[in-house]
């Protein structure tokens, strides 16, 4: 990104996710390059900008599932690491999961920053920020990794704004409509680097459920505000959660209205994936009830099917929280 009058403006992104990729150009203008960070590095010049974000994949290292040390999308930080090399910006960003700092990688990147290192112009300091402290509402702990050239001052950490009084669930889907028929997306499509997807999609149009058997109707209605799967009476149980009387309580768990909501992962359409049901409706939460608490805007655009948004919307930092490290580095930007 190049800075100019305290503002951002995108220069160039990469993506594999082709639909992701999409929705990165159809919402900044901006050139994509739609495929793996080291195929961008060897096919195309990396321009010279004032700050590079970005965040590696961090599936190998994620508290969910088994943790693989030998995952080859660990390694993703190095082919970052050399974006910021040859980019040569005066700031950079990295997002991971907090397990990250705990990681053979973390101590990688802590010695790229030492000299002869690929990264010994720079230096860092990385900090585990809970989102909800930042104006988001949900719980959302990230990694985030500030770095700078050498030659310039620590930008110092983000200031939280919400220590003492989080936004809620009841706050940020004020105004949604509780009641939700339409299933499907609608009929649109575009032409993104020579394939054709569906959209492109304001964050306003993904008011959407799905159709739910019988049977899982009949667990929700038994499940309270705040309730989850144990909530269920023992004839409505599926045999697996028979056998498993302990184990995650978030396991088809309904939303508090006046707090904040669990972490927004990629199927939060799915109750059985977490604590995802509407805190009074039977029903999971919505594209776009899903997206207002990860802080979208209305007229965000979407590219892609009902999963491949719902992976978008999942993976990504709450903007709250994304706002707050941006004018971190702003204000750092106006004082040197």
């Amino acid at each position: 990104m190049r800075a100019a009058d305290s503002r951002f403006s995108p220069t160039l992104a990469v993506e594999m996710d082709p639909a992701a990729a999409a929705t990165y150009a159809m919402s900044f203008r901006t050139h994509v390059y739609a495929g793996k960070i080291e195929d961008w590095l060897r096919d195309e010049d990396v321009p010279e900008v004032d700050v590079v974000a970005g965040g590696p994949p961090c599936q190998g290292f994620s508290s969910l599932g088994r943790q693989d040390i030998a995952d080859r999308r660990n390694t993703m930080w190095a082919h970052y690491a050399e974006s910021v090399r040859r980019a040569k910006p005066r700031y950079f960003i990295m997002e991971n999961v907090p397990q990250f700092l705990s990681s053979p990688e973390f101590i990688l990147l802590q010695q790229s920053t030492e000299r002869g290192g690929l990264l010994s112009d720079y230096t860092f300091k990385a900090y585990v920020l809970n989102s909800v402290h930042y104006g988001a509402a949900q719980a959302r702990k990230r990694t985030i990794i500030l770095g700078w050239h050498r030659d310039l001052p620590n930008p110092g950490i983000p200031t939280p704004t919400h220590l003492d009084r989080p936004v809620t669930v009841r706050e940020v889907l004020h105004g949604v409509p509780i009641e939700v028929r339409d299933t499907d997306l609608p009929e649109s499509q575009i032409e993104f680097d020579g394939k054709i997807f569906r959209g492109a999609f304001k964050t306003s149009e993904l008011h959407l459920t799905r159709k739910y058997q019988d049977i899982s109707l009949q667990r929700f209605k038994h499940i309270p505000e705040g309730g989850n799967r144990f909530d269920i009476p023992d004839k409505l149980l599926a045999d697996c959660w028979r056998k498993h009387k302990t184990g995650s309580a978030d396991v088809m768990g309904r939303l508090r209205w006046d707090r904040p909501s669990v972490t927004i992962r990629t199927e939060f359409f799915k109750p059985e994936k977490g604590r995802y049901l509407h805190p009074t409706e039977n029903r999971a939460i919505t594209h776009y009830e899903a997206a207002r608490i990860q802080g979208f805007p209305e007229d965000h655009l979407w590219v892609g099917s009902k999963t491949a948004i719902g992976r978008q919307i999942g993976n990504a930092v709450p903007i709250p929280l994304g706002h707050a490290i941006g004018k971190t580095i702003a204000n750092a930007m106006e004082h040197n």
